[in-house]
C-alpha cells in the first residue's frame, strides 16, 4: 500500500478484521435498559414481575397499612427509641434530633426540639404496638376464610417504624405479607417480617402506588408525614371521583393525631368538598375497633357477594350485587379486577 493510499484511509486488501464478540441481546443490554430509551421497559417490568409473582403466590387482595417510617418500634420497656434520619433510612438521626432520655430532661440538658420528640416518640411506639396487634388480628381472621388464594393479605411500604409493625404482626400471626418497598437515595432496607417471595423495590413510585391501589379492599392510615398524607389523599380522591370500580373501607387510625393535621370539616364549609365524602373514611383510636371496621367493611362489600359467609335474603326486586371476584383462578382475577377502572 503506498503512502497515499495509507492517507486516504483504505484499507489493505489482504488484512482481516478482529472477530467480532457476539452482541448483546437487546433485553440482557444494560446500557440499553438502564437508558432514557429503555425507560418504557422498565416501567413495564414493574407492572409484570409483581404481577406473575402476585399469581405464583395466589395473592386475590390486600388490606394496605400506611404511617410513619421515622421511629423505631419499642420491642421492651427498656430499648431506648431512635428517630429515623429520612424515611426508610436505616441510619439514626443526628443526637440533636434524637428524642430526650428522663435524665436528660431532668438535668435540664435536653432542647426544646428533644423534649417534644421526647413525648411524640412515646406515643409513636403506642402506634407501632397497635399497628402490630391490628395487623395480627386482620391475618388471623383473613386465615379463616375459605379460599384457594390468600385473602386481604397485609401489605405495607416495606420499610421501618408503621410498617415494618404491620409486617411484623401478620408475620407473627403466621400469614403472608406484603412489603412494596422503594429505591430512594439514602441507605434504606427492607424490614426482616415481609414474606421473602412478597418481598418487592420499585425505581418509580407511580408503579408503586399502583400496586398499593389495584389489589387493596381496604387502606389503615397510621400517624405519619408526607408521605403518608399523600398516600391517604391519593386512594381518598380515587374513591371519590368513583375511579376505582370497587369499595374500599378507609381506617384513619389515631383521631387525636390526626384531627390536629388536619380539620377536613373546613372543606366541607368551605364548599370544597361535599359532606358525603367525610363518609369516605372512619376514625379509630383502638386495634379492636379498627379491626371490627375492617372485618364490617370487607364483609359486607366482598365475602358476602361471594357467598363465602352467610347473608340475610334479598329483598324482593332488588338487583343482583356485581361480582367483583369473577372467575375461579388468579388469572381471572388479576386481569379483570386490575382492569376495572371507570372511564
Amino acid at each position: 500500500m503506498s503512502d497515499r493510499d495509507r492517507g486516504s484511509g483504505i484499507r489493505d486488501q489482504g488484512a482481516v478484521p478482529a472477530p467480532l464478540e457476539p452482541a448483546p441481546l437487546a433485553y440482557e443490554n444494560p446500557a440499553f435498559l438502564n437508558s432514557a430509551d429503555g425507560r418504557l421497559m422498565r416501567i413495564v417490568s414493574e407492572y409484570l414481575e409483581p404481577l406473575a409473582r402476585f399469581r405464583h403466590e395466589r395473592i386475590q387482595d390486600t388490606v394496605v397499612f400506611f404511617g410513619s417510617a421515622r421511629f423505631r418500634g419499642r420491642e421492651e420497656a427498656d430499648h431506648a427509641l431512635e428517630l429515623l434520619d429520612n424515611t426508610g433510612s436505616s441510619q439514626p438521626a443526628p443526637s440533636h434530633e434524637q428524642p430526650a432520655s428522663a435524665p436528660e430532661i431532668a438535668a435540664g440538658q435536653a432542647t426544646e426540639l428533644q423534649r417534644k420528640r421526647a413525648v411524640a416518640a412515646v406515643e409513636m411506639a403506642r402506634y407501632y404496638e397497635d399497628a402490630r396487634r391490628l395487623s395480627a388480628m386482620l391475618t388471623h381472621w383473613a386465615k379463616g376464610i375459605k379460599s384457594d388464594r390468600h385473602r386481604f393479605v397485609v401489605t405495607s411500604g416495606g420499610g421501618p417504624g408503621i410498617m415494618e409493625a404491620a409486617n411484623r404482626g401478620a408475620w407473627e400471626a403466621g400469614g403472608k405479607t406484603i412489603g412494596l418497598n422503594i429505591r430512594l437515595p439514602f441507605e434504606q432496607a427492607p424490614n426482616p417480617y415481609i414474606t421473602p417471595s412478597l418481598n418487592f423495590e420499585f425505581h418509580y413510585f407511580f408503579m408503586r402506588k399502583l400496586w398499593f391501589a389495584y389489589l387493596s379492599k381496604a387502606l389503615v392510615v397510621f400517624p405519619g408525614g408526607f408521605g403518608t398524607l399523600d398516600e391517604m389523599f391519593e386512594v381518598l380522591t380515587l374513591a371519590q371521583t368513583q375511579k376505582l370500580a370497587k369499595k374500599i373501607t378507609v381506617v384513619i387510625y389515631g383521631s387525636e393525631y390526626w384531627k390536629s393535621v388536619f380539620n377536613l370539616d373546613v372543606l366541607v364549609d368551605k364548599g370544597s368538598i361535599s359532606p358525603k365524602d367525610i363518609e369516605l373514611f372512619q376514625f379509630a383510636d383502638t386495634p379492636e375497633q379498627a379491626f371490627e371496621m375492617l372485618r364490617s367493611g370487607l364483609t359486607r362489600n366482598y365475602l358476602l357477594d361471594e357467598g363465602l359467609v352467610d347473608k340475610a335474603p334479598s329483598r324482593e326486586g332488588s338487583e343482583p350485587s356485581e361480582d367483583l371476584m369473577a372467575g375461579s383462578t388468579m388469572e381471572d382475577f388479576l386481569g379483570p379486577e386490575l382492569a376495572k377502572t371507570r372511564k
